[in-house]
């Protein structure tokens, strides 16, 4: 099965946030067409290490007239607002469209799960993390990053990464993404990643 060239697809990042001060972390998702067009922006309030954002995420994509529309999620990681994990196979599940996520670096799985140790619910956390399943590596012209999926198989899961970058080594949907989460919350964005 041969991925469309202009293709919907939404990426989602959180902004910045205080663990001190804040409660809640705002997530915007980004709906871009290909890796052209910016269709639509979408957005919801997560708890800090909180547990709320698989179920967050799948509302804010159910409830969007963008939903019929989209063939993939693109995750920054599933570590959000701190350690509010989103669990991919129940977001697919409660989507139906294929979850991808991107990471830009290696990460110690070891270190990471000994992090959230600190937490109440620590267990229900690393379940998120067991589920993500298998981190396979992409090069690109613009870098290396790794990736996970669930709800499509690794050739589709690695065309549409493919298909989806532009500017940088991520998903353009996923760049876009930070750039206005962050000038929402910082009143200026960076320059991207």
């Amino acid at each position: 099965m041969q991925v469309k060239r202009e293709i919907r697809v939404v990426g989602i990042d959180d902004a910045p946030f205080s663990f001190k001060k804040d409660k809640e972390c705002l997530v915007v998702g980004v709906v871009v067409r290909g890796k052209e067009y910016l269709d639509g922006v979408l957005s919801c309030r997560i708890k800090v290490d909180g547990m709320d954002a698989t179920e967050k995420f799948a509302d804010m994509i159910n409830y969007s007239h963008f939903k019929d529309q989209l063939r993939a999620i693109f995750l920054d990681g599933i570590s959000y607002a701190g350690f509010n994990m989103v669990n991919i196979k129940e977001l697919y599940e409660m989507t139906g469209i294929p979850v991808i996520v991107i990471i830009r670096k290696m990460p110690n799985k070891h270190e990471f799960i000994e992090a959230m140790k600190r937490l109440d619910d620590w267990e229900e956390r690393v379940k998120a993390v067991e589920v993500a399943g298998e981190i396979k590596k992409m090069v690109n012209k613009k870098g290396t990053i790794y990736f996970q999926h669930h709800g499509c198989d690794e050739k589709k899961a690695r065309e549409l990464i493919k298909k989806s970058i532009k500017r940088a080594a991520i998903p353009e949907c996923l760049r876009m993404a930070h750039l206005i989460a962050r000038g929402i919350v910082e009143g200026e964005s960076g320059r991207g990643r």
